[in-house]
Protein backbone atom coordinates (compact mmCIF):
# COMPACT_ATOMS: atom_id res chain seq x y z
CA UNK A 1 0.00 0.00 0.00
CA UNK A 2 1.38 3.39 -0.99
CA UNK A 3 2.29 5.62 1.91
CA UNK A 4 0.71 9.07 2.02
CA UNK A 5 1.82 12.31 3.58
CA UNK A 6 -0.06 13.28 6.72
CA UNK A 7 -2.58 16.11 6.57
CA UNK A 8 -1.32 18.12 9.52
CA UNK A 9 -3.25 21.27 10.34
CA UNK A 10 -1.25 24.43 11.06
CA UNK A 11 -2.50 26.44 14.06
CA UNK A 12 -2.15 30.21 14.12
CA UNK A 13 -4.08 31.33 17.21
CA UNK A 14 -3.84 30.52 20.92
CA UNK A 15 -5.80 27.47 22.02
CA UNK A 16 -6.17 25.35 25.17
CA UNK A 17 -4.74 21.84 25.08
CA UNK A 18 -7.53 20.45 27.28
CA UNK A 19 -11.24 20.82 27.75
CA UNK A 20 -12.63 21.73 31.16
CA UNK A 21 -13.00 18.01 31.99
CA UNK A 22 -9.27 17.46 31.42
CA UNK A 23 -9.70 15.53 28.17
CA UNK A 24 -8.07 16.55 24.90
CA UNK A 25 -9.44 19.60 23.15
CA UNK A 26 -9.68 18.45 19.52
CA UNK A 27 -9.18 22.04 18.35
CA UNK A 28 -5.60 21.92 19.66
CA UNK A 29 -4.52 19.02 17.40
CA UNK A 30 -2.03 20.29 14.86
CA UNK A 31 1.25 22.14 14.72
CA UNK A 32 2.42 25.75 14.97
CA UNK A 33 5.54 27.80 14.29
CA UNK A 34 5.16 29.57 17.62
CA UNK A 35 4.14 28.51 21.12
CA UNK A 36 0.39 29.14 20.95
CA UNK A 37 -0.76 26.09 22.97
CA UNK A 38 -1.88 26.61 26.58
CA UNK A 39 -1.19 23.34 28.40
CA UNK A 40 -4.01 23.55 30.93
CA UNK A 41 -3.64 20.00 32.27
CA UNK A 42 -5.99 19.02 35.08
CA UNK A 43 -7.18 15.90 36.88
CA UNK A 44 -5.76 12.56 35.66
CA UNK A 45 -3.83 12.06 38.89
CA UNK A 46 -0.48 10.25 38.47
CA UNK A 47 -0.71 10.27 34.65
CA UNK A 48 0.33 13.84 33.84
CA UNK A 49 3.90 14.42 32.63
CA UNK A 50 5.69 17.75 32.47
CA UNK A 51 9.27 18.55 31.56
CA UNK A 52 11.61 21.30 30.42
CA UNK A 53 14.76 19.70 29.02
CA UNK A 54 17.62 21.90 27.85
CA UNK A 55 20.92 20.99 26.32
CA UNK A 56 23.61 23.51 25.45
CA UNK A 57 26.25 22.38 22.98
CA UNK A 58 29.60 24.06 22.52
CA UNK A 59 32.72 23.11 20.64
CA UNK A 60 34.33 21.93 23.89
CA UNK A 61 31.46 20.43 25.87
CA UNK A 62 27.76 19.76 26.31
CA UNK A 63 25.76 20.72 29.39
CA UNK A 64 22.17 19.67 30.01
CA UNK A 65 19.63 20.40 32.73
CA UNK A 66 16.06 19.12 33.09
CA UNK A 67 13.24 19.96 35.47
CA UNK A 68 10.42 17.41 35.27
CA UNK A 69 7.30 16.45 37.19
CA UNK A 70 5.76 13.08 36.35
CA UNK A 71 3.02 13.52 38.97
CA UNK A 72 4.21 10.96 41.49
CA UNK A 73 7.79 12.24 41.43
CA UNK A 74 9.83 15.26 40.54
CA UNK A 75 13.02 14.43 38.66
CA UNK A 76 15.67 17.10 38.23
CA UNK A 77 18.84 16.05 36.52
CA UNK A 78 21.91 17.55 34.92
CA UNK A 79 24.88 16.19 33.04
CA UNK A 80 28.13 17.44 31.61
CA UNK A 81 30.26 16.02 28.80
CA UNK A 82 33.73 17.23 27.79
CA UNK A 83 34.00 16.59 24.04
CA UNK A 84 37.82 16.59 24.12
CA UNK A 85 38.61 14.49 27.19
CA UNK A 86 35.38 12.36 27.00
CA UNK A 87 34.76 13.05 30.68
CA UNK A 88 31.09 12.63 31.67
CA UNK A 89 29.33 13.54 34.94
CA UNK A 90 25.64 13.19 35.77
CA UNK A 91 23.44 13.78 38.80
CA UNK A 92 19.72 13.22 39.47
CA UNK A 93 17.61 14.51 42.36
CA UNK A 94 14.13 13.09 43.00
CA UNK A 95 11.34 14.54 45.13
CA UNK A 96 7.93 13.01 45.99
CA UNK A 97 4.96 14.17 43.92
CA UNK A 98 6.96 16.84 42.09
CA UNK A 99 7.68 18.77 45.26
CA UNK A 100 9.70 21.92 44.54
CA UNK A 101 9.17 21.84 40.76
CA UNK A 102 7.47 25.03 39.58
CA UNK A 103 6.34 24.43 36.01
CA UNK A 104 3.98 26.73 34.07
CA UNK A 105 1.39 25.82 31.44
CA UNK A 106 3.06 27.67 28.59
CA UNK A 107 6.39 27.54 26.80
CA UNK A 108 8.95 30.25 27.50
CA UNK A 109 7.76 30.88 31.03
CA UNK A 110 9.83 30.71 34.21
CA UNK A 111 10.67 27.26 35.63
CA UNK A 112 12.43 26.78 38.96
CA UNK A 113 13.60 24.09 41.36
CA UNK A 114 15.52 24.58 44.56
CA UNK A 115 16.39 22.44 47.55
CA UNK A 116 19.42 21.84 49.75
CA UNK A 117 21.12 19.86 46.97
CA UNK A 118 20.87 22.13 43.95
CA UNK A 119 19.36 25.25 42.43
CA UNK A 120 17.87 25.57 38.95
CA UNK A 121 16.34 28.76 37.62
CA UNK A 122 15.11 29.00 34.04
CA UNK A 123 13.89 32.58 33.87
CA UNK A 124 11.84 33.93 30.99
CA UNK A 125 12.36 37.61 30.20
CA UNK A 126 10.46 38.55 27.06
CA UNK A 127 11.83 36.38 24.27
CA UNK A 128 15.06 35.70 26.17
CA UNK A 129 15.75 32.85 28.58
CA UNK A 130 18.27 32.99 31.42
CA UNK A 131 19.44 29.68 32.89
CA UNK A 132 21.16 29.51 36.27
CA UNK A 133 22.40 26.21 37.68
CA UNK A 134 24.34 25.64 40.89
CA UNK A 135 25.36 22.48 42.72
CA UNK A 136 28.05 22.42 45.41
CA UNK A 137 28.44 18.62 45.20
CA UNK A 138 28.30 17.63 41.54
CA UNK A 139 30.16 14.33 41.93
CA UNK A 140 32.38 15.97 44.58
CA UNK A 141 32.93 19.15 42.57
CA UNK A 142 31.19 22.49 42.56
CA UNK A 143 29.45 23.44 39.34
CA UNK A 144 27.92 26.75 38.36
CA UNK A 145 26.38 27.64 35.02
CA UNK A 146 24.90 30.87 33.73
CA UNK A 147 23.53 31.17 30.20
CA UNK A 148 21.55 33.71 28.18
CA UNK A 149 19.54 32.37 25.24
CA UNK A 150 18.45 35.01 22.73
CA UNK A 151 16.43 33.82 19.71
CA UNK A 152 16.94 36.14 16.80
CA UNK A 153 14.06 38.05 15.22
CA UNK A 154 11.65 35.74 13.45
CA UNK A 155 13.29 32.48 14.58
CA UNK A 156 10.60 29.79 14.42
CA UNK A 157 10.06 26.71 16.56
CA UNK A 158 8.13 23.45 16.21
CA UNK A 159 5.04 23.06 18.38
CA UNK A 160 2.95 19.89 17.98
CA UNK A 161 0.02 18.20 19.70
CA UNK A 162 0.20 14.40 19.42
CA UNK A 163 -3.23 12.76 19.97
CA UNK A 164 -3.20 9.07 20.89
CA UNK A 165 -6.83 9.50 22.01
CA UNK A 166 -8.88 11.97 24.03
CA UNK A 167 -7.46 10.61 27.30
CA UNK A 168 -3.77 10.34 26.33
CA UNK A 169 -1.99 13.08 24.41
CA UNK A 170 1.17 15.17 24.40
CA UNK A 171 2.17 18.70 23.50
CA UNK A 172 5.82 19.17 22.58
CA UNK A 173 7.74 22.31 21.70
CA UNK A 174 11.09 21.68 20.05
CA UNK A 175 13.32 24.73 19.85
CA UNK A 176 16.51 23.80 18.03
CA UNK A 177 19.62 25.88 17.40
CA UNK A 178 18.94 28.84 19.68
CA UNK A 179 21.77 31.38 20.02
CA UNK A 180 23.40 31.17 23.45
CA UNK A 181 26.08 32.96 25.45
CA UNK A 182 27.36 31.80 28.81
CA UNK A 183 29.96 30.23 31.02
CA UNK A 184 30.07 26.96 32.93
CA UNK A 185 32.45 26.55 35.86
CA UNK A 186 33.25 22.99 36.92
CA UNK A 187 35.73 22.78 39.75
CA UNK A 188 38.55 25.11 38.76
CA UNK A 189 37.89 24.96 34.99
CA UNK A 190 35.73 27.29 32.95
CA UNK A 191 33.94 26.50 29.68
CA UNK A 192 32.75 29.39 27.52
CA UNK A 193 29.80 29.38 25.12
CA UNK A 194 29.16 31.93 22.39
CA UNK A 195 26.76 32.20 19.48
CA UNK A 196 29.54 31.60 16.93
CA UNK A 197 30.20 28.00 17.90
CA UNK A 198 27.48 27.10 20.44
CA UNK A 199 23.72 26.57 20.44
CA UNK A 200 20.90 25.65 22.81
CA UNK A 201 17.96 23.27 22.36
CA UNK A 202 14.73 23.02 24.34
CA UNK A 203 12.40 20.04 24.58
CA UNK A 204 9.27 21.26 26.36
CA UNK A 205 6.66 18.59 27.09
CA UNK A 206 3.23 18.62 28.72
CA UNK A 207 0.75 15.78 28.43
CA UNK A 208 -1.05 12.69 29.68
CA UNK A 209 0.88 9.59 28.68
CA UNK A 210 0.18 5.86 28.42
CA UNK A 211 2.07 3.73 30.92
CA UNK A 212 4.51 2.21 28.39
CA UNK A 213 6.54 4.51 26.15
CA UNK A 214 9.10 4.01 23.41
CA UNK A 215 10.69 6.67 21.26
CA UNK A 216 13.58 7.86 19.13
CA UNK A 217 14.58 11.50 19.01
CA UNK A 218 17.31 13.31 17.12
CA UNK A 219 18.23 16.98 16.96
CA UNK A 220 21.16 18.96 15.68
CA UNK A 221 22.31 22.35 14.42
CA UNK A 222 25.09 23.73 12.21
CA UNK A 223 26.06 27.10 10.73
CA UNK A 224 28.08 27.47 7.52
CA UNK A 225 28.66 30.15 4.87
CA UNK A 226 26.22 32.52 6.54
CA UNK A 227 23.43 29.90 6.62
CA UNK A 228 22.03 27.66 9.35
CA UNK A 229 20.44 24.21 9.32
CA UNK A 230 18.72 22.45 12.19
CA UNK A 231 16.78 19.19 12.32
CA UNK A 232 14.27 17.63 14.69
CA UNK A 233 13.25 14.03 14.04
CA UNK A 234 11.18 11.61 16.11
CA UNK A 235 9.91 8.08 15.68
CA UNK A 236 7.77 5.36 17.26
CA UNK A 237 5.91 7.43 19.83
CA UNK A 238 3.80 9.28 17.23
CA UNK A 239 2.88 6.15 15.21
CA UNK A 240 -0.81 5.96 14.32
CA UNK A 241 -1.68 9.49 15.45
CA UNK A 242 -1.60 11.26 12.08
CA UNK A 243 0.97 13.72 13.43
CA UNK A 244 4.77 13.79 13.63
CA UNK A 245 7.37 15.93 15.36
CA UNK A 246 9.57 16.03 12.25
CA UNK A 247 10.85 19.33 10.89
CA UNK A 248 13.75 21.16 9.33
CA UNK A 249 14.82 24.67 10.24
CA UNK A 250 16.56 26.46 7.38
CA UNK A 251 17.90 29.89 8.36
CA UNK A 252 15.50 29.84 11.32
CA UNK A 253 12.35 29.07 9.32
CA UNK A 254 10.41 25.91 10.22
CA UNK A 255 9.69 23.45 7.40
CA UNK A 256 7.23 20.83 8.66
CA UNK A 257 7.84 17.27 7.45
CA UNK A 258 4.45 15.54 7.31
CA UNK A 259 5.89 12.05 7.06
CA UNK A 260 7.54 9.54 9.34
CA UNK A 261 11.25 9.27 10.00
CA UNK A 262 13.16 6.03 10.33
CA UNK A 263 16.10 5.46 12.68
CA UNK A 264 18.40 2.59 11.70
CA UNK A 265 20.98 1.60 14.31
CA UNK A 266 22.53 -1.42 16.00
CA UNK A 267 20.92 -2.10 19.39
CA UNK A 268 23.87 -4.32 20.27
CA UNK A 269 26.34 -1.51 19.59
CA UNK A 270 24.85 1.99 19.83
CA UNK A 271 28.26 3.49 19.00
CA UNK A 272 28.00 2.36 15.39
CA UNK A 273 26.75 4.88 12.86
CA UNK A 274 23.00 5.58 12.77
CA UNK A 275 21.08 6.19 9.52
CA UNK A 276 18.20 8.67 9.69
CA UNK A 277 15.84 9.18 6.77
CA UNK A 278 12.35 10.33 5.91
CA UNK A 279 10.19 7.40 4.82
CA UNK A 280 8.42 8.79 1.74
CA UNK A 281 10.51 11.60 0.31
CA UNK A 282 14.26 12.04 0.41
CA UNK A 283 14.04 15.32 2.31
CA UNK A 284 16.35 13.94 5.02
CA UNK A 285 19.26 11.55 4.53
CA UNK A 286 21.72 11.72 7.39
CA UNK A 287 24.37 9.55 9.00
CA UNK A 288 24.86 10.17 12.70
CA UNK A 289 28.29 9.24 14.08
CA UNK A 290 28.32 8.96 17.89
CA UNK A 291 31.26 10.16 19.93
CA UNK A 292 29.78 9.27 23.35
CA UNK A 293 26.99 7.06 24.69
CA UNK A 294 25.08 8.26 27.72
CA UNK A 295 23.20 5.39 29.34
CA UNK A 296 20.62 6.22 31.99
CA UNK A 297 18.73 3.36 33.64
CA UNK A 298 16.33 3.42 36.57
CA UNK A 299 13.98 0.85 38.07
CA UNK A 300 11.94 1.14 41.25
CA UNK A 301 8.46 -0.11 42.03
CA UNK A 302 6.38 0.61 38.92
CA UNK A 303 8.84 3.14 37.43
CA UNK A 304 11.31 1.92 34.81
CA UNK A 305 13.39 3.79 32.26
CA UNK A 306 16.30 3.10 29.94
CA UNK A 307 17.83 5.77 27.73
CA UNK A 308 20.69 5.48 25.27
CA UNK A 309 21.48 9.05 24.31
CA UNK A 310 24.25 9.47 21.79
CA UNK A 311 26.26 12.67 21.44
CA UNK A 312 27.96 13.20 18.11
CA UNK A 313 27.74 14.67 14.62
CA UNK A 314 25.48 14.34 11.56
CA UNK A 315 26.59 14.24 7.94
CA UNK A 316 24.57 13.90 4.74
CA UNK A 317 21.95 16.20 3.28
CA UNK A 318 18.51 17.73 3.71
CA UNK A 319 16.26 19.38 1.14
CA UNK A 320 14.43 22.65 1.57
CA UNK A 321 10.84 23.32 0.49
CA UNK A 322 11.94 23.90 -3.11
CA UNK A 323 13.75 20.57 -3.28
CA UNK A 324 17.19 22.16 -3.19
CA UNK A 325 19.72 19.81 -1.61
CA UNK A 326 21.72 21.29 1.27
CA UNK A 327 24.84 19.42 2.32
CA UNK A 328 25.18 18.83 6.05
CA UNK A 329 28.70 18.50 7.41
CA UNK A 330 29.70 17.95 11.03
CA UNK A 331 26.38 19.08 12.48
CA UNK A 332 26.62 18.63 16.26
CA UNK A 333 23.70 17.12 18.13
CA UNK A 334 22.19 14.07 19.76
CA UNK A 335 20.23 10.96 18.83
CA UNK A 336 18.58 8.62 21.30
CA UNK A 337 16.48 5.57 22.07
CA UNK A 338 14.20 5.62 25.09
CA UNK A 339 12.04 2.95 26.69
CA UNK A 340 10.04 3.49 29.81
CA UNK A 341 7.22 2.47 32.10
CA UNK A 342 5.96 5.47 34.00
Amino acid sequence: MEQLFYQEREIFEEVDLCRKDGLLNRESIGWARNSVINCNLSGRWLRKKKWNYWYIMGSDCLFSVTVSNIDYAGMVFAYFYDRKTRRFIEKTVMTPFGMGCKMPCKVNKTVTFENSLLKVKILSEGTDTHIFFEDTDFKKEKIFGEFVIKPYNGQETLNVVIPWNERTFQFTSKQIGLPVEGVLTLGDKKYFFNSKDSFACLDFGRGVWPYKVNWNWASGFVKFNGRSVAVNLGAKWTDGTGMTENALFIDGKCIKLSENAVFEYDKNNFMKDWNLKTTISDRVNLVFSPEYERVAKSKMLFLESEVHQMIGVFNGYVKDETGQKIAVENMSGCSEEHFGKW
